[in-house]
């Protein structure tokens, strides 16, 4: 297995939201003060922070702005981003695989929700054909 602190932002093994909410941690600010600054509804931001929605391009590019990271960080985790958290406690190394096993499967669960998005457009544009 790798380095968990390699490839902690990843976008094999991270989302959207986690490359928010790690930047924003990593910037000091609590989700009430990134969401007062954005001028959006806390509710809004948590629902990026937790992959259940996503900004509009401006927001997205205020976002971006505000945590100090790239555009491209935020979007896919290529650029300039934030630095892999620090753990203050050292875990067992059974602790560390399982975590990191977690974070492996959240990366495939979302590449096939993905890959499950693209056959029903197909699907759609299929049917709409017929």
């Amino acid at each position: 297995m790798s380095n968990a602190a390699d490839d902690w932002y990843s976008p094999e093994t991270s989302t959207f939201g986690d490359r928010v909410a790690g930047a924003r941690e990593s910037a000091g600010m609590t989700q009430a003060q990134l969401a007062k600054r954005l001028g959006v509804k806390l509710t809004t931001l948590r629902g990026w922070e937790e992959d259940l929605s996503e900004p509009r391009a401006n927001k997205l590019q205020m976002l971006s702005g505000v945590l100090n990271v790239s555009l491209t960080w935020l979007l896919n985790g290529e650029g300039d981003g934030v630095d892999a958290p620090v753990d203050d406690i050292e875990l067992p190394a059974d602790l560390n695989d399982l975590l990191l096993e977690i974070r492996q499967l959240k990366a495939q669960f979302s590449k096939s929700a993905d890959r499950l998005a693209l056959v029903e457009k197909r699907l759609r544009t299929t049917l709409k054909a017929q």
